[in-house]
């Protein structure tokens, strides 16, 4: 259990499958906010980490790295389908990602630093965040973006949007929200959240 990351600011930002998180994140970026991926950490975790490599053939029951790096679309396949493995997954995963995060929210400097996560809620992790931000999106703009994307089927993309918390919810739980629909600017949004936080730093200086 981790009490405590980092004594300076934090940002959450979250949403969707298909949302445009990572495109939100990379303005924050341009701004000079360090921004640490939860999914892309997950990936990089269970590549390399041969713990957690042995616990998901374990869990799964199956050789995950028969070409010696991980089968993803198998994985998915395989929990997605399965909410209870789903669960095993996230609960052996979760904890190392939130345990790399400590290292890296430790070695930042700048004002205040941001976690993007999918299930930023459902994993836990907001409880380790000062605010959340939520990009939303249309579903069906969701869709086409992550068949495009990730090549998969309509029924896959739809499958995975099913394991994740709806935006409703999300939007309740969240201090900004920023719409990422094909017609949004989402940069003058995004500037005046940026600006919001720092003066709020400022206040507690």
């Amino acid at each position: 259990m981790i009490t405590e990351i980092r004594s300076g600011f934090k940002l959450g930002v979250t949403g969707g499958i298909g949302s445009g998180k990572t495109s939100v994140c990379r303005v924050f970026e341009v701004l000079r906010v360090p921004v640490f991926s939860a999914d892309r950490e997950a990936q990089e975790i269970m590549e390399n980490e041969n713990s957690i490599i042995r616990s998901l053939n374990s869990i799964t029951g199956k050789d995950l790295y028969i070409n010696g790096s991980l089968d993803r679309m198998e994985l998915a396949a395989i929990i997605f389908n399965d909410r209870t493995l789903l669960e095993k997954v996230n609960l052996l995963v979760h904890p190392a990602v939130f345990d790399h995060f400590r290292k890296w929210a430790s070695e930042q400097t700048a004002p205040y630093i941001i976690m993007e996560a999918a299930i930023l809620f459902e994993s836990g992790a907001s409880k380790f965040v000062d605010r959340i931000a939520t990009v939303v999106a249309p579903a069906e703009q969701r869709l086409r973006r992550v068949i495009q994307r990730n090549k998969l089927s309509r029924e896959q993309v739809m499958e995975r949007m099913k394991n994740q918390m709806d935006d409703e919810t999300r939007i309740k739980l969240s201090d900004y929200i920023i719409s990422n629909s094909e017609n949004d600017m989402i940069i003058p949004v995004i500037l005046k959240i940026h600006n919001d936080i720092l003066k709020f730093i400022k206040t507690q200086s």
